[in-house]
């Protein structure tokens, strides 16, 4: 098995709050409402919504590698605007990767004018089930996953600024 991690940084043009309540607090009802090509469901199975909570994402026929990603948070800080979510069962787990998690840490961006834009920095932890690290390519993989999710967000906020106010 082999231990790595990699790291990304995107820029979103929606304010700190609003990208936290809508990409962390309430992705699990807001992703399958606007995507609902993509996720047909996704449901707290236990908890909260704080650390130990356990969301289950199930994925429509258009996403080919998995039919659901099941994960746990194992850490939340809200007032700093940082996640860590474990993958605990279906995504890659048992095909090619022993374990990952997602960190994100979030960052507002104020500008002169406009209510600012949000950085977000992802790091992915993972473990592989062999010898060899993750590819660039798969490396690639999971972060686009992760900024589908997020440009859709991004999306339904410009176009609804009431919106996670």
């Amino acid at each position: 098995m082999v231990k790595g991690s990699f790291s990304d940084e995107t820029l979103y043009a929606v304010n700190i709050d609003r990208a936290w309540k809508a990409f962390v607090i309430d992705a699990h009802n807001l992703l399958p409402k606007i995507l609902p090509e993509i996720i047909s469901q996704a449901v707290v199975v236990e908890g909260d919504g704080g650390i130990g909570t356990v969301y289950n994402i199930d994925f429509t026929q258009a996403v080919s590698e998995f039919r659901f990603v099941k994960h746990r948070v194992v850490g939340l800080d809200s007032d700093c605007y940082k996640i860590e979510d474990a993958v605990v069962d279906g995504g890659y787990i048992g095909s090619r990767l022993k374990s990952y998690i997602f960190v994100q840490k979030f960052e507002g961006k104020f500008e002169e004018e406009g209510e600012g834009s949000t950085v977000v920095k992802l790091t992915v932890e993972y473990e592989t089930l062999d010898e060899k690290p993750l590819s660039v390519e798969e490396q690639k993989g999971l972060i686009e996953q992760i900024k589908v999710f997020r440009k859709a967000v991004e999306e339904y906020l410009q176009a609804h600024p009431t919106a996670y106010v």
